[in-house]
């Protein structure tokens, strides 16, 4: 019966939140190890891997090739890489999300061609791949686009000196991914060092990789001749931290976050101190809590690590709406970022758009018309509507705003926020949001 149901989810607000919770795995991490493990050609065993969609969708893109997987307990998941198949990631996976370009590598090393479909995920602009296919070329591959693939082959890898226009995370990591078993080394200059590429880098190094991080935003990788299988935790989500937090301090609450490090929190705790929030470090986490009475108005910028991280930015406005004065949030990673301030706007919020560069730090979208600045006005009320979730992370700050909001809030499309959270309407009834999942029929 609901096979032809839809979730949804129904929030009363004015919640309180308190509690402890323990963070995921990182869906940015893991789902990228488990496409690394096919250079392995044995069995991979992961731990700390969240049971949420976009993992699914990967486990189900490194089976279509052949790989074979299988879940030993709740987080831990074994890639068995022995005996790959195919060349060919289906169609079907063509804008599901941006994980199949990434086996280009893989499939390259492995079986000398790989085709993989256009890219897709949610909707924060174009995100173009020619950061990744340029990465390949470099290193050897031939690769050209016919029928809604990608078609790449090479009669194996090289190395080479490869310069990023943008710290890419996704290009960063299809290059160190592809360098490690390439002939010779390889430079990526300019080049992503959040903590999920390190997470990454470290997995590859457990696989026999020889690869390391260099000054000024470089890697620096020497190929090998094959990689082994190997173990590894995947590290906590610091998005899902960071989110937490500000669903503590925003309701008045307190929550004692398990299972994420400061140390990729710097940034954002820094910020939600000088906000008005309060925190403690604890020995396996970090407690959150705030009176937002005393909230304070904030300039902000996102930037790639270890700057203010994009995916802070949808929470974080949150909480900027029950700050005393004007907040101004700078995007510069993703233009189309700021759409679901529209439905906080139909709450009560007081959200307006700009298309100029309200801030200090060089931007792609200097003159380019989108609108990547926002301006906050707080503190304001928030009542409960009726959502559509646009992408993910909207998607939580959305569930943030309806256990604050007067009233009650009707969240569809949730489907978007299980694909990076685990079990996450359980979580936030524990945490004392009145929450009910209900289903309409499509």
């Amino acid at each position: 019966m609901e096979a032809n149901k839809k979730r949804l989810f129904r929030v009363r607000g004015r919640a309180r939140l308190e509690g402890e919770v323990t963070v995921a795995g990182a869906k940015n991490a893991a789902t990228k190890q488990i496409v690394a493990s096919l250079l392995s050609g044995g069995v991979c065993r992961f731990h700390n891997v969240p049971r949420i969609g976009d993992v699914q969708t990967t486990i189900d893109v490194v089976t279509s090739v052949g790989a074979r997987c299988r879940w030993v307990d709740d987080n831990v998941l074994e890639v068995d890489a022995s005996s790959l198949t195919g060349t060919t990631i289906p169609i079907a996976f063509s804008g599901v999300n941006r994980i199949p370009i990434l086996l280009i590598g893989p499939l390259l090393h492995r079986m000398g061609e790989a085709r993989v479909p256009v890219l897709g995920g949610c909707s924060l602009g174009p995100r173009p791949v020619d950061f990744h296919i340029d990465g390949m070329r470099a290193l050897g591959a031939r690769i050209t686009f016919e029928d809604g693939f990608y078609h790449a082959r090479a009669d194996g890898l090289k190395g080479t000196i490869f310069t990023l226009p943008y710290p890419s995370v996704g290009a960063t990591e299809n290059v160190l991914i592809a360098a490690s078993m390439a002939r010779g080394t390889t430079v990526i200059q300019n080049a992503a060092i959040e903590p999920e590429v390190v997470d990454l880098a470290q997995f590859l190094q457990r696989m026999g990789a020889i690869i390391y991080e260099d000054v000024n935003r470089t890697w620096v990788v020497e190929g090998v001749d094959r990689l082994h299988p190997a173990d590894h935790w995947v590290i906590g989500d610091r998005i899902e931290a960071a989110s937490f937090g500000v669903a503590a301090a925003v309701t008045g609450g307190e929550i004692v976050v398990r299972g994420c490090s400061q140390d990729h929190l710097i940034t954002f705790l820094n910020a939600y101190r000088k906000v008005g929030g309060s925190f403690q470090v604890l020995e396996d986490g970090i407690r959150f809590h705030g009176d937002p009475a005393a909230f304070r108005p904030i300039a902000l910028e996102t930037d790639v690590h270890p700057g203010f991280m994009t995916d802070w930015q949808q929470p974080f406005v949150i909480l900027l709406t029950q700050a005393r004065g004007v907040s101004v949030m700078h995007e510069t990673v993703y233009e189309r970022r700021f759409g679901y301030t529209r439905a906080l706007n139909r709450m009560g919020a007081q959200i307006q758009l700009f298309s100029q560069c309200l801030g200090g730090k060089a931007c792609r979208f200097r003159h380019r018309d989108h609108e990547h600045s926002a301006v906050i006005v707080g503190p304001t009320p928030l009542k409960g509507i009726a959502f559509e979730v646009p992408d993910l992370r909207a998607g939580f700050s959305y569930l943030i705003a309806a256990a604050l909001a007067e009233g009650e809030s009707t969240i569809r499309n949730v489907h978007y926020i299980e694909r990076g959270y685990e079990n996450i309407a359980e979580r936030m009834l524990q945490l004392g949001v009145d929450l009910e999942v209900a289903y309409e029929t499509l």
